[in-house]
């Protein structure tokens, strides 16, 4: 069987009777198997999935199966699944099994996608590299030796690496979008409040979304429909109505293009990425579009803004694992404040540890002013330069990440160098507008580039329709 980038492709073979579903979740079962030394799985759904793809080739077989049959698909360990493990990739939830479903797991089973397995990520989505997981570093398909991007690496790599044909991460400062860049995939953050978050593990609530990692823009139109919409257990989800974004993607026009031209002129950027963006930069020229370059700045400002935000919230959310209500406990401890220590700090890897200790420290007494009611004020400007280009612009393009993907290890010891690779992806995470991470070819290496595009809030429909085009 071969490596299928498309499910209308896979619908149609199994309604013409080339194979089953069940046929196809063996291949991909294989293909995890085949692939074990990437480390893409911390746990694979053989039981459950091979249910519900039997369940799902009857309804296809009749007729009645949803828009999703045919779907195989994965999840990032920090979405919640009823009856199995989530872990958030950390010893402090090892073995925990959810008592309920995230509203976007409902959503896939509704459609009758088909969850093959919880993908490995970074603890606690805390990460850039799929370094901090408890359960090892994910690898990239492309040269075992380097990094597959973080948080969401594992979900990347199951996609690029063909275990399952779609995957879901999380994108807080890039998650979703990284990933795919250092992968050779489509990854979309869509507009914060575009999807729910109930049933996902928090990092920082403020980010945090939902999103896609695919092969084709087509299924990322789809699976965005299907996981779009209000939601009474969030009240942060919009109650826009949700379009038709497939029916969309034929609706495709020229666009007002901004370049952010700090982004490109960046001395962090890899030659290598700049040649390739500035080629398609002319090439959209070349196809009628507008594209002028615009000043951004404020670039200097997004990384800290977002740390110090991303890491109050942290600090917040994750006070929760405790020893007491569930997680991680040690059985060691005479009081109860030493269960606390003892258990957060067992539980607990170094990247998370860190991060709270950053959060609570700019959330104290005497440096709340001075850090974290600065960073938020920041992050207004930062929203409100956004909102003013798009008012004369269509779309913001800039790379997706300084480089391709880079060696195991090599950025675990300074976290500066670490946190600053996500210097251009954190720009719409502190805005909240929906952006997506394009293949752009191979380097000399043979390493996946990417590019990236940032659109209106909510406007995702013309984000993706751009997208199918610029691909072609």
């Amino acid at each position: 069987m071969k490596k299928y980038s498309a499910l209308k492709e896979i619908q149609a073979l199994i309604s013409q009777k080339q194979f089953t579903l069940p046929d196809l979740l063996a291949y991909y079962f294989k293909q995890i198997s085949d692939n074990e030394h990437l480390n893409a799985f911390n746990e694979v759904f053989f039981y459950s999935a091979e249910v519900q793809a039997k369940a799902v080739q009857e309804k296809m077989m009749q007729g009645t199966a949803g828009k999703l049959a045919g779907m195989v698909i994965g999840i990032k360990d920090n979405i919640c699944y009823k009856d199995h493990v989530v872990t958030a990739s950390s010893k402090m939830l090892d073995g925990f099994v959810s008592p309920y479903s995230a509203t976007v797991v409902k959503r896939l089973l509704q459609e009758d996608a088909v969850i093959i397995g919880r993908l490995n990520c970074d603890e606690f989505a805390m990460g850039g590299s799929n370094e901090t997981s408890y359960f090892g570093p994910a690898k990239n398909a492309a040269n075992p030796e380097l990094v597959p991007g973080g948080s969401s690496g594992g979900s990347a790599v199951a996609v690029q690496a063909d275990m399952c044909l779609a995957a879901l991460g999380t994108d807080t400062g890039g998650s979703v979008r990284q990933p795919a860049a250092f992968c050779g995939q489509i990854g979309l953050k869509p507009t914060y409040g575009r999807v729910s978050r109930y049933g996902v593990i928090a990092y920082a609530s403020s980010f945090d979304q939902v999103g896609p990692i695919t092969s084709s823009v087509e299924d990322a139109a789809l699976l965005l429909q299907v996981l779009s919409g209000a939601d009474e257990n969030d009240s942060t989800v919009s109650d826009l109505a949700v379009p038709d974004y497939p029916a969309q993607l034929n609706k495709q026009k020229k666009q007002k293009i901004a370049v952010l031209r700090e982004t490109i002129e960046s001395k962090a950027l890899d030659p290598e990425i700049k040649s390739a963006i500035l080629s398609s930069i002319e090439k959209l020229k070349e196809d009628g579009h507008q594209v002028d370059e615009v000043s951004f700045d404020l670039l200097d400002y997004l990384v800290p803004a977002y740390y110090i935000l991303t890491t109050a919230e942290a600090s917040s959310n994750l006070s929760r694992y405790d020893g007491v209500h569930y997680g991680h406990r040690n059985t060691e401890a005479k009081s109860l404040t030493e269960l606390y220590k003892l258990s957060r700090s067992e539980g607990f890897g170094e990247e998370v540890k860190k991060r709270i200790l950053l959060g609570t420290f700019v959330l104290s007494a005497g440096y709340y002013d001075a850090y974290y009611q600065k960073a938020q004020q920041v992050r207004r400007l930062i929203r409100e330069k956004i909102d003013h280009l798009f008012e004369e612009y269509d779309l913001l393009l800039s790379p997706v990440a300084p480089t391709a993907a880079f060696p195991l290890g090599d950025h675990m010891q300074d976290a500066l160098v670490m946190y600053m690779a996500d210097i251009f992806t954190v720009l719409p995470s502190l805005s909240g507008n929906p952006a997506i991470a394009l293949p752009l070819g191979n380097n000399e290496a043979g390493l996946p580039l990417s590019i990236q595009f940032t659109a209106k809030h909510f406007e995702e429909d013309k984000l993706l329709a751009f997208s199918q085009a610029f691909l072609k």
